[in-house]
């Protein structure tokens, strides 16, 4: 998978995962910071804290830490997908 891809698959997962259930569309520029993010992030803690702070920002609602983490936890994984891959 290349860089691209990773990103395209975050994009959807950050979409699919949609917080306050308003449709996976209405995301993209959230989802676009998250994947920036990403780009530099190794811990699951990191991007968590970075998705909570950017969702927060822009619908004026905070979302639990914990659900920040477990979709984190799927965006380290699609990454190291990408960049363990031989």
């Amino acid at each position: 998978m290349h860089q691209i891809d990773m990103n395209k698959q975050a994009v959807r997962i950050l979409g699919e995962w949609d917080p306050f259930q308003i449709g996976a569309d209405l995301y993209a520029a959230e989802a676009a910071d998250v994947v920036a993010f990403l780009q530099g992030a190794i811990h699951p803690s990191d991007v968590a804290h970075h998705i909570q702070m950017v969702y927060e920002h822009s619908f004026e609602e905070w979302i639990p830490l914990e659900k920040c983490v477990e979709i984190s936890y799927k965006l380290i994984a699609l990454k190291l997908s990408v960049t363990c891959s031989i």
